[in-house]
């Protein structure tokens, strides 16, 4: 098969470029031979702080759709957790998977304990990402009954991290998170709602099960790239 450009592949839409090296690592490690074409615009996850991620549909729409973007591709992953949920609205529009990259963290997370600890850098994740737990305790809720009734996710943003980030402080931003990770108490399990905060996991000491979302999202994508 092969798709406009070259071989059909994997795009994955980014708001950030600190993002595609993360990526190309656990391609290269995870899934030798895997095509990846990364779309990065940050304007989306700007926008959408500020107007709201539903007023980025059609701009998301219009992006993927173009000749030369990854249009041919099989299926795409959307590594923000901000405007993920729209993204992955799309795909029936598109004709083609358009999966959200903490949607295997989440589903992981329900399944740990009701009790979960959201961490993000920045607002605008909170509330896709305890909307997109809550779905996915729905769909726990099947299996074992009484799951969504006993849910109980908290939310915190971690102070400065997100400065920290946009200056390019990248270890500076990790090493808040880690802490804040490490202050968490009365928890079940702690979700990094960000990609960019997955690096926080081996700073981190705490014994609370730690998800982040990088490794398996890019492994359910790809899943779904080979069902295509």
């Amino acid at each position: 098969m092969s798709g406009q450009g070259g071989p059909v592949g994997l795009t994955l839409l980014h708001t950030s470029p600190v993002h595609v090296p993360v990526f190309d690592a656990l391609r290269d490690l995870h899934h030798p031979g895997t095509v990846l074409r990364h779309l990065v615009v940050p304007e989306l996850l700007a926008r959408a702080r500020v107007v709201g991620p539903e007023a980025v549909a059609g701009e998301i729409q219009a992006l993927l759709a173009e000749p030369g973007s990854g249009s041919g591709d099989d299926a795409v992953l959307c590594t923000c957790s901000t405007i993920g949920a729209v993204a992955e609205e799309l795909g029936p529009v598109l004709g083609r998977p358009v999966l959200r990259v903490d949607r295997p963290m989440a589903a992981a997370a329900v399944r740990t304990g009701p009790r979960i600890a959201v961490l993000a850098t920045v607002e605008s994740t909170l509330a896709p990402t305890l909307a997109l737990i809550r779905e996915e305790a729905d769909t726990l809720e099947r299996e074992r009954p009484g799951c969504a009734a006993a849910l109980s996710p908290r939310t915190q943003v971690v102070p400065g991290a997100w400065e920290r980030f946009e200056a390019g402080d990248d270890a500076g931003c990790l090493e808040l998170v880690a802490r804040a990770v490490d202050a968490v108490v009365d928890a079940d399990v702690i979700v990094l709602a960000q990609v960019s905060m997955a690096g926080a996991v081996a700073r981190a000491t705490t014994g609370i099960p730690l998800l982040s979302s990088p490794a398996v999202g890019l492994a359910a994508a790809v899943g779904a790239l080979r069902r295509a």
